[in-house]
């Protein structure tokens, strides 16, 4: 069985963070508020709290690598990786099509080139041809895996097609968990990552925002079934990013829960006494990020699963 989590983590630090106007349109995360913010703004803010993240992190023990971002091309949303790449234990990477055509941009063959050094990359497995007929899969945004049993889980969106995953899980011989998630407004949500989070033994999720009540059923008996404790989050605490948290584990072999200031603002104490049973909890300002992005901690992190050499 493979492990849920690593100690290796992917991040890239970020030189013009802005609001993307190409993605607001499907992600309701993205305050447009944040479009009246100068660039500078955007940029000095995110960098802060890139910066204090990465480093609170490390000294937690999880070894980061972080990769600059480049003036050109502009991609305002460089610093949620995990879209278009994953690594897996078998030595596979995977390219994922990118509903904005700015965020293609963001996929760079010379960061594969560098974790070639340090890791066994056995296969890139390109799934980006999907772009040329408009059907998406952003990468571990689109899908929230469990890795130990290979299950995909993925709630269909403008962002996350029924085709592409099909794809993606004959080739990666995993099992799939589809189901439609909408947020207080009844608009699809853009990211299965937003939705829920699965660790080792639990998993945090908003079975709220699944309309349809036998795929309720469908996903609660699916990670019941692979020996999760399930944390329910509301449709409230979702909107507070309490969905996007990601588990890692230190060089040391602990476990650590990521997320937002926001997310971990919005748990009850039951909910957080609930967590701590499982890891640590490590939180972040991520305000600018969120408000501005649409994305949050779990976004902002690409694990990488790669074997050593």
């Amino acid at each position: 069985m493979q492990a849920q989590t690593t100690s290796n983590i992917l991040m890239i630090r970020p030189v013009n963070f802005a609001f993307n106007e190409q993605t607001a349109e499907s992600n309701a995360f993205q305050d447009v508020k944040a479009k009246s913010l100068t660039n500078n703004i955007t940029q000095e803010e995110a960098l802060r709290e890139f910066d204090a993240m990465v480093s609170q992190l490390r000294a937690a023990g999880v070894n980061v690598m972080v990769y600059d971002d480049t003036l050109e091309p502009h991609t305002p949303d460089s610093i949620f990786p995990n879209n278009w790449i994953s690594f897996h234990h078998s030595g596979k990477v995977c390219l994922y099509p990118m509903q904005a055509e700015n965020r293609r941009l963001e996929r760079r063959s010379d960061i594969i080139d560098d974790l070639r050094t340090k890791f066994h990359v056995e296969v890139v497995l390109d799934f980006t041809h999907f772009e040329k007929e408009n059907k998406f899969l952003e990468g571990t945004g689109s899908m929230v895996l469990d890795r130990m049993y290979r299950t995909s889980y993925a709630c269909i969106s403008p962002r996350t097609n029924a085709e592409v995953l099909d794809a993606w899980a004959k080739q990666m011989n995993y099992k799939l968990v589809k189901f439609t998630s909408v947020d207080a407004h009844g608009k699809e949500v853009y990211h299965t990552n937003v939705v829920m989070c699965v660790g080792d033994t639990f998993a945090v999720i908003c079975l709220e925002s699944i309309p349809d009540l036998d795929e309720r059923l469908l996903v609660k008996e699916s990670l019941a079934n692979s020996g999760k404790h399930v944390i329910e989050i509301s449709l409230e605490q979702m909107n507070q990013f309490a969905g996007n948290m990601l588990l890692v584990k230190s060089l040391k072999g602990n476990n650590l829960l990521v997320m937002s200031t926001s997310a971990y603002n919005s748990l009850n104490r039951s909910q957080i006494l609930e967590l701590e049973e499982y890891a640590v909890i490590q939180h972040f300002d991520l305000n600018m990020i969120e408000t501005c992005g649409g994305g949050s901690a779990r976004c902002m992190m690409a694990e990488v699963h790669l074997p050593g050499k």
